[in-house]
């Protein structure tokens, strides 16, 4: 592979990082398009591509400033980024980021937990229940496998959204059209479905944490732009597919009361026989993957500070002791630290999941957008004003 070619890999590479971040459960299940776009009438058509924009700017800005001053951990990141205000707002970072690894894999509980009620019509604390304990045991045990099949994974989601979404918007053309009319009989302000679009865009902020680690793969700091603009395409093209899917049934007076709006679409839609349990099974998939990445990302977080504190209590050579079979790495063990900030993770995730997938997505979703204002998005804009957009 020449070096061109493997500069436009990386390119590539990494606007799909951003999209299978941004793509999960909660996208895959409809319902944080229908929260945040479909419900704001005909605005929803072109306020995806606004908040991806948006996006697109900061996330580009991000990984460019990060190749750029070579900081590939968040931590060294913020602190190069904040300058003489890191030891305020990267410790905010830290809170930030910590509500959103709680907040992201309970969404995941209750996509998953809606899915299966809806399609068992079993009770959703107990779906929830059930997602939970197989969420737990592939924290502690499948956590490398998660990591292996992921991006196996992404595309076997995508592939079946396509799959999905195209009969169904092809066949209900119709649909949508009527759908429109009425959107456009009685209007939203615009005001409103921007500001919708702006929570959505802000709250997605925070993945600059992910990422930054990414940045090292660029040749140069403006293939950052590069990247971002491809991802922006990406994202906006999957969203507005999901947008007309959904605007297939939005006059079907049930619509309302759908927590899972793509398995709707589906059931009412053509090949449901078909594609029913085929979008179930990869939504749920999508949702179980993120959270084992999150509960596997807070274990090491909880965990991190306990061997910490415990290091100078675990030295494994004394003064004088020789060293057997020093090229030797024992096969790691799980600790009952881990197991248990595992189990306390879960917990926890399971009960503010119960508030529900609708309530989660269009509340906990909108307050950490609240405070990712002060933490990421004023400071970027000021950083980007005063430094001449890291120029000067």
């Amino acid at each position: 592979m020449t070096q061109k070619n493997k500069a436009g890999s990386m390119i590539l590479g990494v606007a799909f990082v951003w999209f299978t971040t941004h793509f999960g459960g909660g996208f895959a299940s409809g319902a944080q398009i229908y929260s945040y776009y479909v419900r704001y009438g005909i605005w929803c058509l072109i306020m995806p591509a606004a908040a991806m924009l948006y996006n697109t700017v900061f996330f580009a800005y991000c990984l460019r400033f990060a190749r750029k001053h070579e900081v590939y951990d968040y931590r060294s990141y913020n602190n190069a980024f904040y300058g003489k205000f890191s030891p305020v707002f990267s410790n905010l970072f830290e809170i930030l980021y910590l509500c959103v690894m709680c907040v992201a894999p309970a969404v995941a509980f209750a996509t998953g937990g809606a899915t299966l009620s809806a399609l068992t019509g079993l009770p959703y604390l107990l779906c929830t229940f059930v997602i939970g304990v197989f969420i737990f045991i592939v924290a502690i045990f499948g956590t490398d496998l998660v990591r292996k099949v992921a991006s196996v994974l992404s595309v076997c989601i995508i592939a079946g959204l396509l799959i999905v979404y195209i009969p169904n918007i092809a066949a209900g053309f119709g649909a949508i059209k009527e759908t429109a009319a009425a959107m456009q009989a009685e209007p939203v302000p615009f005001g409103k479905a921007l500001y919708s679009a702006f929570l959505y865009g802000t709250f997605q902020l925070a993945n600059v944490a992910v990422f930054v680690q990414h940045a090292k793969s660029f040749e140069k700091p403006d293939d950052a732009v590069k990247s971002m603009g491809i991802g922006f395409v990406v994202n906006t093209l999957m969203m507005t597919m999901v947008v007309l899917g959904i605007m297939t049934v939005c006059q079907n007076p049930e619509m309302k009361n759908q927590s899972v709006p793509t398995l709707f679409m589906v059931q009412n839609g053509v090949g449901k026989a078909f594609m029913t349990p085929l979008i179930s099974i990869l939504i749920i998939l999508g949702a179980v993957s993120t959270a084992v990445n999150m509960v596997a990302a807070m274990v090491r977080r909880i965990c991190s500070g306990i061997e910490a504190g415990c290091a100078d209590r675990r030295k494994t050579v004394l003064a004088g002791e020789s060293v057997k079979n020093a090229g030797e790495i024992p096969k790691r063990k799980i600790s009952c630290h881990e197991i248990i900030a595992a189990l306390i993770c879960c917990l926890v995730d399971f009960a503010i999941a119960q508030f529900g997938l609708l309530t989660l997505i269009q509340r906990a979703y909108s307050v950490l957008a609240y405070l990712a204002i002060p933490v990421i998005l004023i400071p970027y804009l000021v950083h980007m004003a005063v430094t001449r957009f890291d120029t000067k």
